[in-house]
């Protein structure tokens, strides 16, 4: 019996070591798929329909919006990072290239768009006469839409940005995941 007992536990272990050795292979695999993964070159597809479905909602209460950026390239991403620090204007951001989900296709920002054609980012103007902020208005239906809107942001609130991460932290899409990775 005791043979049998120390056969089992060898038996077991060598299944146990084998299912281990397949996982870390596939693991590695895995890992090094992710990281050969080019970045993304514009909007994800679901940003992107849900953006045209943000201007068509605003439009249909009377806000009048335009999206001013959506994706953005690291180099893009530099020299808005350079604003106010070694170049001239304001800061405006304090997400580094690969920092922004911009970077990743998975952010849009957004403006208030007057008769005259004119762009303002007036977070306080009630154009449809409602009684409420155009601007409040539009993050409303953003985040009905399914974005996350950076004024709700605990600090450096960003009014104008909305951003689905699909669940993926920065340090994530930095390491090639994607959103179809968890998207079921």
């Amino acid at each position: 019996m005791k043979h049998a007992k120390t056969a089992f536990t060898i038996l077991f272990l060598l299944l146990l070591g084998g299912f281990l050795f397949i996982w870390i292979q596939r693991e590695i695999e895995f890992r090094e798929e992710l990281e050969s993964r080019p970045l993304p070159d514009s909007l994800h597809p679901i940003v992107a329909e849900r953006s045209r479905e943000l201007v068509e909602a605003a439009e249909e209460i009377g806000i009048d919006i335009v999206i001013t950026d959506g994706f953005r390239s690291f180099e893009e991403q530099d020299a808005l990072h350079q604003q106010g620090r070694t170049s001239d204007g304001n800061i405006v951001t304090y997400a580094e290239p690969g920092e922004s989900y911009h970077n990743y296709g998975l952010a849009i920002d957004f403006a208030l768009k007057l008769d005259d054609g004119s762009v303002v980012w007036d977070i306080e103007r009630d154009g449809n006469g409602n009684g409420r902020s155009d601007w409040f208005e539009v993050a409303e239906i953003g985040k009905d839409l399914g974005f996350d809107w950076g004024g709700d942001w605990k600090s450096f609130k960003d009014y104008p940005h909305l951003e689905m991460t699909f669940g993926l932290s920065i340090r994530e899409l930095q390491k090639g995941w994607r959103p179809e990775d968890t998207m079921e």
